[in-house]
């Protein structure tokens, strides 16, 4: 029988090799093999909010948007090319989608949107309710005479 010298140190980087594959294994994560992702940026205003989502190598007719209430759906998909023979095929295809939901409610039906160069713009006013409103402050002139005395 051959003596084995042991190294705590291969018990313990076969430990850290183990978690990494739990965690690997246990969270979704959007830069992951297979998988699209699409990036958003919202950025709000008094009167709007602005959506702005990287969709590259969609085209306009593979998106699809929906405002229900204050959530709005932003779904692409790729359709599937058929009769192609690939040595390397990298690029993720199939079906992307994102959902948020505003945190004011919005009108959906006053939405405008735009698609540049694999960018989709979205422009959606928020609910006149919720829009911040001005309010005059009348003053009277004679209470302005008495104290300019």
């Amino acid at each position: 029988m051959a003596l084995q010298i042991w190294d705590p140190f291969r018990d313990v980087l076969s430990l850290r090799d183990a978690m990494d594959r739990l965690f690997e294994s246990s969270f979704v994560r959007p830069w992951a093999q297979g998988t699209i992702w699409m990036p958003l940026d919202v950025e709000e205003t008094d009167n709007e909010y602005v959506v702005h989502a990287v969709l590259p190598g969609f085209s306009p007719e593979d998106v699809n948007v929906t405002v229900s209430g204050d959530t709005l759906t932003i779904r692409a998909e790729h359709r599937p090319e058929e009769g192609k023979t690939y040595l390397v095929r990298e690029i993720p295809r199939g079906t992307v989608t994102r959902t948020i939901t505003f945190p004011a409610a919005v009108e959906g039906d006053q939405a405008h949107a735009e698609y540049v160069n694999g960018e989709l713009v979205l422009t959606i006013p928020k609910a006149e309710e919720v829009r911040p409103k001005q309010i005059k402050i009348n003053v009277d002139e004679q209470k302005q005479l008495a104290a300019a005395r």
